[in-house]
């Protein structure tokens, strides 16, 4: 955040931006962050100073501990709160929070002239503006270094989370003659950390079935804390990367945060090994039904046989009434799960037969109270009227997402048209090569499938695509990735905006992407496509094109 004094009074606050576009004006949120000052004690003409807007794990603890009671999402980690803390509405809110905030940088100033950095420094100290904790003055390449060591081995004692250490020239003269080049100055370079790790132990592993009866092992281990967050739990993929591992219940293992947010585990500390561990085996049958599982030719996923397994009936339910599919708002796991275990719900049409079964549904107030199982009713009763490609996308079919979808329906028009579909017309669409066009075959062969979407079809549900009145075709062939936080559109927003003309939206930068929509705290994907020569645009330059 960049803080811009005039004649010692704080003007204005305003974020970083995105690369593209300068940031979003937040004064008003700035003034209730307790290391903000609004005034110097030593005025000049003019001051811009930049620093990092933070929030301390205990401040973040305490947030999240709020966000538990009241029954909201809890925030992934300190920097993602603290991004739209600063971006609030309500500055009550901000304040509550608990910001802090740190000046890293002079950036320009007039009535006063600073020659160093440490210079300015002293002066942003003696205004009561706080800066960077025991910053420290090197005469050489081995105290650069020593330094960088003594902050990556004090990372721990901090109250919050780094993940590098930036040196700078201390002289502006020098910094002068140096420059910059189009991306970054040559008088400052950032050193990154390894990522965080810690040991602890191991107490289970715990096997879940998901919705294609794949079978993961997930770790349970004592809790430790790691960028900011409490973790107890990281996912161990299959049998495969078990044995890689070795992994076995008791050892004391190594975990890490994969970008800073997903707990993985990175190894196994043998010494530390109980002499009675026994290797972990995920075995042959499924932890939830008891049926049979059983893994396919050299796949490492083992898989429960059972068709009718609850828990892969649970979870096929959740994908089909899940935002990017169906998108049956409120219809949660918990919902899903309580009408599975009740025997409502045996295939996924059955969904759209629990409106026969309202009043008994209120009777054994399965859903809730009336207004909770009409809402519930008649958001089922909207999701009829989809379009065809929610219904696809829905259906939980092997590599067809919500872009093949599309491009399914688009060419075949219905689910029937779809159904008898031959090889060589379906790898004649875009995003459907061979793989994905035997397992469209082999759904709609299934006898199971083909009566679920015979009754579907019987309940009402749409078949058909809807083709779009206002929409065109302008970005046909076009490969989009949208990031960061756009001023007005949310991204889902944005993405439909781009596919209604034609557009693909893809989740990550690639040779192939032909343009990046870029708001605020746009990130690494921002950087590769500039690196990658991508052309960059940001939402107004979007609502252009699209006029």
């Amino acid at each position: 955040m960049a803080l811009r004094y005039v004649n010692g009074k704080l003007d204005v606050a305003v974020t970083r931006g995105d690369g593209v576009l300068q940031g979003e004006d937040v004064t008003v949120n700035a003034k209730v962050i307790k290391d903000v000052k609004n005034t110097l004690k030593e005025p000049i003409e003019y001051l811009e100073v930049r620093g990092e807007v933070y929030m301390t794990n205990e401040a973040f603890d305490k947030v999240n501990e709020i966000q538990e009671i009241k029954g909201k999402k809890l925030f992934a980690n300190p920097r993602n709160c603290a991004a739209g803390t600063l971006r609030q509405l309500d500055s009550s809110i901000t304040k509550e929070r608990n910001l802090s905030m740190f000046v890293f940088n002079i950036q320009d100033a007039k009535g006063r002239e600073f020659i160093s950095h440490s210079e300015g420094y002293e002066y942003l100290k003696r205004q009561g503006i706080k800066i960077i904790e025991d910053y420290k003055i090197c005469k050489t390449a081995k105290e650069v270094w020593e330094a960088i060591e003594a902050i990556g081995e004090n990372r721990d004692k901090l109250g919050y989370d780094i993940d590098g250490a930036v040196v700078k020239i201390d002289s502006f003269a020098d910094r002068q003659k140096l420059g910059a080049t189009a991306k970054v100055p040559r008088w400052a370079v950032a050193y990154k950390y390894p990522p965080e790790e810690k040991e602890t132990k191991l107490l289970a592993i715990e096997l879940s079935v998901g919705r294609t009866g794949r079978i993961t092992p997930t770790a349970i281990f004592e809790p430790i804390r790691l960028c900011g967050t409490t973790v107890s739990r990281a996912t161990l993929h299959n049998q495969d990367f078990i044995d890689d591992l070795d992994v076995r219940i008791g050892d004391t293992i190594v975990v890490y945060k994969s970008g800073e947010i997903i707990p993985k585990v990175k190894g196994v500390v043998k010494e530390k090994r109980p002499a009675d561990s026994v290797p972990y085996v995920i075995g042959n049958t499924c932890p939830v039904c008891g049926a049979p599982a059983v893994r396919e030719g050299d796949n490492a996923d083992i898989k429960c046989t059972n068709h009718s397994c609850p828990s892969k009936l649970v979870r096929n339910i959740v994908n089909f009434v899940g935002r990017d599919a169906m998108d049956i708002k409120g219809f949660g796991f918990a919902y899903v799960e309580t009408l599975v275990d009740h025997g409502y719900l045996k295939d996924l049409s059955d969904i759209y037969g629990l409106i026969d079964k309202r009043q008994e549904l209120l009777d054994k107030k399965i859903i809730g109270l009336v207004k909770s199982t009409d809402n519930l009713l008649n958001a089922i009763e909207g999701s009829k009227n989809n379009d065809a490609i929610k219904l696809l996308t829905s259906l939980g079919i092997s590599n067809v997402g919500k872009s093949a979808a599309k491009s399914l329906m688009k060419k075949f028009k219905s689910i029937d048209n779809l159904m008898k579909a031959s090889y060589a017309q379906l790898i004649e669409v875009n995003d459907i090569g061979d793989i994905s066009a035997m397992a469209i075959i082999n759904y709609f062969k299934n006898p199971d499938n083909q009566a679920v979407v015979q009754r579907l079809k019987e309940y009402g549900v749409n078949m058909n695509i809807i083709e779009a009145q206002d929409g065109d075709e302008r970005f046909d062939g076009k490969t989009f990735v949208v990031t960061g936080t756009l001023p007005t559109l949310s991204r889902k927003a944005a993405s439909e905006l781009i596919e209604k003309h034609g557009g693909k939206v893809s989740g990550s930068v690639s040779k192939k992407t032909d343009y990046l929509l870029a708001g605020e705290n746009a990130g690494s994907k921002l950087t590769k496509a500039q690196n990658l020569g991508i052309n960059v645009i940001s939402e107004e330059t979007l609502l252009e094109m699209v006029k």
